[in-house]
């Protein structure tokens, strides 16, 4: 029969728990302070496995993503769903069909006054999960982790990245900003390199839209010939 023990659990969570940043980079040390729905829904599952761990020595790593970005380099996998909420994606899509780029708030204290965010691609996020699995079957103590490249790019930087990779203009439009965006979160991954022997290997952002640029293409393609 299975017990807790026999049963490591590698949790997706999110930068979002952190709330507004006290320090850039930001590390595992920081509060927890969430100030949107999605950032208490993590924290609230990182803590019943701290729980569940004192309670049954139940073995877990949260694995503390920042911005989930690009796709599977071979274009067998990407990002699909309706609606749309993630900015990388909706600007490929912008390039694609000429519509506008809603940019949310350009008078943030960031150097072009739009929101700067940290981008890992998935398949470092794969990895990762694959190297938190093995590290809690070896034994190793439960732990949280961030995923970040220690690098951030801001909403502009980002839309001007798109157009050198998909070769379109594209236009944007400004609106108001969202409640619950912090205007810069970064992070710092040194934990999850010392702990798991993590490091990300597609951090460039441009290899990132590359990626997610290649994955629309094969998409439309694939719809175009059924």
């Amino acid at each position: 029969m299975l017990s807790f023990q026999s049963i490591p659990v590698v949790f997706s969570s999110s930068c979002a728990s952190y709330g507004i940043p006290d320090w850039i980079p930001i590390s595992e040390k920081h509060p927890q302070r969430p100030i949107n729905p999605y950032g208490y829904s993590k924290l609230f599952v990182e803590r019943l496995l701290a729980d569940l761990n004192v309670a049954y020595r139940l073995p877990w790593v949260s694995l503390r993503y920042f911005n989930a970005a690009g796709a599977d380099p071979d274009g067998e996998i990407g990002e699909a769903h309706e609606p749309e909420t993630h900015l990388i994606p909706l600007v490929i899509g912008a390039a694609r069909t000429g519509a506008e780029v809603r940019i949310f708030g350009t008078d943030y204290q960031t150097p072009d006054g739009t929101c700067v965010r940290d981008y890992v691609h998935v398949s470092d996020i794969a990895d990762a999960h694959v190297q938190a699995l093995n590290y809690l079957l070896k034994g190793g103590e439960s732990c949280a982790l961030n995923l970040a490249n220690a690098r951030g790019y801001s909403v502009k930087e980002v839309i001007a990245a798109a157009e050198r990779v998909c070769g379109y203009t594209i236009h944007s439009e400004i609106a108001p900003r969202r409640p619950g965006d912090p205007p810069t979160l970064i992070g710092d991954s040194s934990r999850a390199g010392a702990t798991l022997g993590w490091k990300p290997a597609r951090s460039e952002l441009d290899m990132q839209i590359t990626d997610a640029w290649n994955w629309t293409k094969r998409r439309i393609d694939i719809a175009a010939s059924q």
